[in-house]
């Protein structure tokens, strides 16, 4: 079960996983057409697997954000954490979701560079200094994405994906997580 899916740590063998580990990766692997790494690699630790994901599933079922808008967010701050394989993988989602092949790689790179629209950009903004510098945001910063048009609720929805993939990548990073190949050709 993907045995490249980390380099630093072992990847645990499928037939020593719980039920219900298993399975979650059984139906993700249906899903998607193959198993993201992130999966087998988190699987290393079932008991931190469960909550971790049942938190990311929170976040794109249960938000105000439209599911392009979150994949922005995560593709905006692992560029910025370097991290290859949330790069890649949400990379492939946010050019998916936004039918927008090229919009992933400008994230990546530089979000002030990429074409958004002005409310698009102020969040990118705000979650690029949540990453960088978090002690130095203010009422200000918070205020601007107000007069950007998100609602409250969408502020504290930006926050949560981005405090998440903040771990998520620091996380992929340690392990040496790898990208699946099918990740880079997806939505181009």
């Amino acid at each position: 079960m993907g045995d490249d899916a980390m380099r630093r740590f072992p990847v645990p063998d499928r037939a020593d996983l719980p039920d219900d580990v298993r399975e979650r990766i059984d139906a993700e692997t249906e899903e998607a057409g193959f198993t993201p790494n992130v999966f087998p690699a988190f699987a290393y630790k079932p008991a931190h697997f469960r909550p971790f994901f049942d938190y990311h599933d929170a976040l794109v079922e249960d938000s105000t954000l439209e599911r392009g808008e979150i994949e922005m967010l995560v593709v905006t701050v692992s560029g910025v954490n370097d991290c290859l394989y949330c790069v890649v993988a949400h990379g492939a989602l946010c050019r998916i979701y936004n039918k927008a092949p090229k919009l992933a790689d400008q994230l990546a790179t530089n979000h002030r560079l990429a074409d958004l629209g002005d409310a698009h950009r102020e969040m990118l903004d705000f979650a690029v200094k949540l990453t960088e510098s978090p002690g130095e945001i203010t009422d200000e910063d918070v205020q601007a994405l107000r007069d950007a048009g998100f609602s409250q609720e969408e502020v504290w929805d930006i926050t949560s994906v981005v405090s998440v993939f903040n771990l998520s990548n620091r996380m992929a990073t340690v392990a040496d997580m790898r990208p699946n190949d099918e990740f880079y050709d997806l939505g181009r």
